[in-house]
């Protein structure tokens, strides 16, 4: 599983077209809609937190986890900066899930499943999942598409740039292997560093299958961006998963 490293100190800057508030409105309604059991949600792959503060404010007990430790240390000084909710941390592979109790809900967002592996590593965080989640509990995952991998991603490169750094990022499809490898060119400061990683696709429907098959029941799967229905072009899903 991949973890960012210098890239976590950049990654809000230069991920500022995410649009957390709706991606948070669109969470809660659908806890709310499927009757969460309780308020104990878990934030898999939480990156830098953003999501995990928008969803602590909106009254869930956060435990924020995450394989990368800089990630944790960026979200760790954002709690330290603004009082409110508390919020748990946790230095964890998501494979290796393992936690002290129950959850009521889990959100794995941003394409962090990609991040995971192939699809067999995919299913180890599904099945990890289904064991913490109550009965009655919620999975709200997404994932990026083939399509996004094949068409938008592929060989391309892409710059992103804010007042404080410019990352280089080159995308190498690699089909037969159903990944894209993604180098980062980071420079900041007059400083350059490199970080390279892949990211993983399959079809909608293994992932799909594999939820049934550790006991969660898919109830919806829509476009990630607009939470419409799905077309051909869609670049993200959202599955929306219960523990039976």
């Amino acid at each position: 599983m991949a973890g960012y490293h210098e890239f976590a100190y950049f990654y809000d800057e230069l991920n500022g077209e995410a649009d957390y508030d709706a991606l948070q409105q669109y969470i809660v309604s659908a806890f709310k809609n499927s009757g969460l059991p309780g308020n104990i949600v878990a934030d898999l792959g939480c990156g830098t937190g953003e999501l995990t503060l928008r969803l602590a404010g909106s009254g869930y007990d956060m435990i924020a986890i995450d394989a990368s430790a800089d990630m944790l240390s960026v979200l760790q000084n954002k709690l330290m900066q603004q009082p409110g909710p508390q919020v748990l941390l946790v230095c964890q592979d998501l494979t290796e899930l393992d936690l002290y109790g129950g959850l009521h809900g889990a959100v794995c967002t941003f394409d962090t499943l990609n991040h995971i592996g192939p699809f067999c590593e995919m299913q180890k965080v599904l099945e990890r999942v289904a064991l913490f989640l109550e009965p009655g509990g919620i999975f709200i995952f997404d994932v990026n598409t083939p399509y996004k991998h094949t068409d938008i991603l592929a060989n391309e490169t892409f710059v992103l740039e804010d007042d404080d750094a410019v990352c280089v990022w080159q995308n190498t499809h690699e089909p037969a292997k159903m990944r894209t490898q993604i180098s980062l060119r980071i420079t900041a400061d007059d400083e350059e560093t490199t970080e390279t990683f892949y990211e993983y696709y399959c079809a909608p429907e293994q992932l799909a299958q594999a939820c049934t098959s550790v006991g969660l029941t898919v109830q919806s799967v829509l476009d990630g961006e607009t939470f419409a229905e799905p077309t051909p072009e869609t670049q993200r899903l959202i599955f929306v998963a219960k523990k039976e």
